[in-house]
């Protein structure tokens, strides 16, 4: 059974947030691709909804848009995701995984696109405490 770390970027204000997933939360995520929208109440943000932007794989390999499926690639890249090139015009061969979420991947990175009623604070109980 898969289990994913999902880190939950807030556009708002540039915070993020790490959950553990794992079972039926782990399973809303399989299958899904870059740019899908997913359910936020799989990582415990009832009422939200996240969009996948990336990820990686147990080997630290990053997940590319445009690479279909789950398997791995081998591109000759210039550039972009995966690869940052030190000198202009630079190309290397880098080994990137598709852009479909499946148990091979090991983190999943999303982003806020749909808020609930309640903050997020809120829902994970931070901030009851008061720091007087």
């Amino acid at each position: 059974m898969a289990d994913f770390q999902v880190v939950v970027a807030d556009p708002e204000d540039g915070t993020t947030y790490q959950f553990e997933i794992d079972g039926q939360d782990a399973n809303r995520f399989q299958g899904r691709e870059i740019g899908e929208a997913v359910d936020g109440t799989a990582v415990g943000l009832d009422g939200y909804e996240v969009e996948i932007t990336g990820g990686s794989d147990t080997a630290g390999r990053p997940m590319r848009g445009d690479v279909p499926g789950t398997d791995l690639k081998q591109l000759l890249l210039t550039g972009g995701v995966g690869y940052e090139p030190q000198v202009d015009g630079e190309r290397r061969r880098v080994t990137v995984r598709g852009r479909e979420v499946s148990d091979d991947t090991r983190q999943i990175n999303a982003k806020i696109v749909t808020r609930g009623d309640s903050s997020i604070d809120e829902l994970l109980g931070e901030g009851d405490e008061d720091d007087e």
